[in-house]
């Protein structure tokens, strides 16, 4: 079968400068992910999470090797893509509404048709607001929202213009476990609803085994992956999970291979 995301051989050195000197910020990364799977990476800080997920964007061009998505090479910024950062970064002074359909006036095809499709594209958005449970919000500013809504917000406004993968980089980190749950099943609902890809960056590796169908280990910098983890736990997946002991067993196994990835001890490997 066909991969959606094909690295092969993938390295990158910032600079030319650092490429000569053999300074990499991640090394030999090669992965292969299918059509509409759920991907996490974990790792220690600085490990190559972030510059990763540069690669995957087209924001960055590897210094050997190649990557394909979609079936196509990557060479620059790709369009078939939507991000959502820890920060949920909304422009303060449109709403929640406005927010959410940015990507539609400024991405093609969208931008072109946008002032004559205008009430279908708000419309999508505002299904999508009612899909994360912000209906009845669509009219406020992001500071009337809780951190919470903002985020639910952000990641609407990256489906907007179906993406066929989404990038996740510490979309949670800066919420409380309460938020961050709930928006778990947010996103675990919405992929399973529409089936596009997602690559999410997480140092929850709780959060990785309940929402991913493999998580991947990196070793602190230059980065590459040590581990690639399948998570045989069925679908659809509820909180309840998370208190088994196979899905313990599951975060515990990660834990002990982001030690080994610091070179620190088991106990030490979260801290």
């Amino acid at each position: 079968m066909t991969s959606f995301v094909d690295f092969d051989g993938v390295w990158l050195a910032y600079t030319a400068e650092l490429e000569a000197a053999g300074q990499y910020a991640v090394e030999d990364i090669s992965l292969q992910v299918r059509e509409g799977e759920f991907i996490a990476i974990v790792g220690p800080s600085g490990c190559g999470k972030s510059t990763f997920m540069k690669l995957a964007t087209g924001l960055r061009k590897p210094s050997r090797g190649t990557i394909a998505i979609g079936g196509q090479r990557v060479n620059g910024p790709l369009k078939i893509t939507g991000m959502a950062f820890q920060a949920p970064s909304l422009l303060p002074w449109r709403t929640t509404l406005a927010n959410v359909m940015l990507p539609l006036e400024i991405v093609e095809p969208y931008r072109s048709s946008f002032k004559v499709r205008r009430a279908e594209y708000e419309e999508r958005a505002r299904a999508l607001l009612r899909s994360v449970g912000l209906a009845g919000y669509e009219d406020q500013f992001p500071w009337q929202l809780s951190g919470g809504m903002q985020q639910r917000a952000s990641i609407c406004r990256a489906l907007v213009h179906e993406p066929k993968m989404l990038l996740l980089d510490e979309p949670f980190g800066a919420l409380d476990a309460f938020t961050r749950e709930e928006l778990w099943c947010t996103l675990r609902d919405l992929h399973a609803a529409r089936g596009f890809n997602v690559i999410l960056v997480t140092h929850d590796l709780r959060e990785s085994v309940f929402l991913a169908d493999t998580v991947y280990v990196m070793s602190r910098g230059p980065g590459r992956f040590v581990q690639r983890r399948l998570i045989d736990l069925p679908r659809p997946r509820d909180l309840e999970l998370t208190y088994t002991p196979r899905f313990t067993d599951i975060v515990h196994e990660l834990r002990g291979h982001i030690g080994a990835a610091r070179g620190a001890p088991t106990g030490e490997a979260t801290r």
